[in-house]
């Protein structure tokens, strides 16, 4: 294991202008460790400066590699420095506790609690994180580590959702423990490691085994009722496990897609993480409202604009974890338009215009929408569900994908025919909510291709039935 970090620091051009500029104590930690035992790049590397102050040293490296420096903690001492590419950056602290070993043991998991000295190579490893590294396996340092900061209760599972490792039984037992403590951190601390752990690969693993303690339900309170929803003819699983496979499948569907739809999902848009992570969060949320709206009729279960009354319970839900305005908006809209693109292909006609008003009323949220639904379809495998349903669901899906993407370099933006004020003078009235509605059923008729011109939306507007 040595050979292989000192040829991975030595290989590393950064690390190694650090080693041959300073004649300091440097230590290298975390995940940058961690990557770098696993054969995988690493961007971040955190690095514990042992005999000078991590500021004045921090300004020292800023100069070295003309990059920035940003105060994350004075209080606790740590710095980032930003290299000019905006791609790499180092954090540096100085030891907790004073010396290397309390600081590595004040850490989270063992896999994240290894040290290296950059100079000659010399592994610190006193709680055996090599060893669960290679056995792929998820422990925890110390279990106090868990009350001083319980943010690493939810930190357990998305270093599995990442990493796709088995949790030890004491880790387990542990979250068990303190789990009645998530709730002391910071709502954006808490919002942070949920998008962390929903954009890992094994996000629907993390979900599972965090089922499997309390932190599950006191993270998601609206899991206790999808539990509550059994399975039925169209759902060969309960809502809460559909939910948590409908994360695995936009998962698998977004490993098979084109260059072009994984291109996109990877976009940052919003919330400093990518389209991929907030759409599997959207889908282990996307039936949410089916609690509420839930009836059986003649043995048949039904829950009627369950995606309008989710994606309402959704914002309530996103502004408690302080998710910014745009997240919000997303995540809500694609829980309540998740039907949607299925509803769309299954018209008695399948036209370029019908698909066009897809494409406008979703923009570019148009391949995200497919995903979901491709995912809820395959999710959905109750008896009345056939092969062939299930087929001639996604076919028809990836029609409506295939025409998105063939269109949506020369789509021009829909022009606005008629402001409010116009609007008001037309119909003689002020500012109001009926005002706003008849603005979004102009906006949806533009889209429809009903509406072309001003002459159209002034006659639209004078024809609209008020009530």
């Amino acid at each position: 294991m040595n050979s292989k970090i000192i040829e991975k620091i030595k290989s590393d051009k950064i690390l190694s202008k650090i080693a041959n500029s300073f004649e300091n104590k440097i230590f290298l930690v975390g995940g940058a460790v961690r990557d770098f035992l696993m054969d995988k790049e690493s961007t971040d590397r955190d690095i514990i400066v042992m005999d000078d102050d991590a500021e004045r040293f921090s300004l020292k490296l800023a100069s070295l590699f003309n990059a920035s420096f940003v105060p994350l903690d004075v209080e606790n001492k740590i710095y980032r420095i930003v290299l000019p590419d905006k791609i790499n950056y180092i954090d540096v602290t100085n030891p907790a506790g004073g010396t290397i070993e309390k600081d590595l043991m004040r850490r989270d998991l063992t896999i994240n609690a290894i040290a290296v000295d950059i100079k000659n190579g010399e592994v610190i490893d006193i709680s055996g994180g090599i060893t669960d590294i290679s056995n792929k396996c998820l422990n925890y340092v110390n279990e106090h580590n868990f009350v001083d900061d319980p943010l690493r209760l939810l930190r357990v599972y998305r270093f599995q959702a990442m990493l796709g490792f088995e949790l030890a039984p004491e880790t387990i037992s542990a979250v068990c423990k303190f789990s009645n403590l998530i709730h002391r951190p910071a709502a954006e601390r808490i919002n942070y490691e949920i998008l962390k752990l929903f954009s890992g690969k094994f996000a629907h693993m993390a979900l599972e085994n965090m089922n499997k303690t309390w932190i599950l339900e006191e993270i998601f309170p609206f899991v206790n009722e999808l539990k509550q929803i059994p399975p039925n003819a169209h759902h060969h699983l309960d809502l809460f496990n559909h939910s948590v496979e409908t994360v695995k499948q936009i998962q698998f569907l977004y490993e098979n897609s084109s260059d072009e739809v994984k291109e996109h999902l990877q976009t940052i848009d919003f919330g400093g993480f990518s389209r991929i992570a907030h759409l599997k969060l959207a889908g282990f949320m996307h039936d949410i409202g089916k609690f509420s709206t839930w009836s059986i009729e003649e043995g048949k279960h039904r829950f009627i604009k369950h995606d309008d009354v989710g994606a309402k319970l959704s914002v309530k839900f996103l502004k408690n974890l302080h998710f910014s305005n745009k997240q919000i908006d997303y995540i809500s809209s694609m829980i309540k338009y998740h039907i949607y693109p299925s509803h769309v292909m299954t018209s008695p006609q399948i036209t370029e215009k019908i698909m066009m008003r897809y494409v406008r009323k979703m923009d570019i949220n148009s391949i995200d929408a497919i995903i979901l639904a491709q995912a809820d379809r395959l999710s959905a495998r109750g008896p009345e569900i056939t092969d062939e349903i299930v087929e001639r669901n996604l076919n028809s899906l990836n029609m409506l994908l295939k025409f998105y993407l063939e269109v949506k370099e020369n789509l021009q933006p829909l022009p606005k025919l008629l402001n409010g004020n116009e609007v008001m003078e037309i119909l003689k009235i002020k500012p109001s909510a009926e005002l706003g509605q008849i603005m979004e059923a102009l906006h949806e008729a533009q889209i429809s291709g009903d509406v072309v011109t001003k002459e159209h939306a002034i006659e639209f507007v004078k024809n609209y039935n008020r009530i």
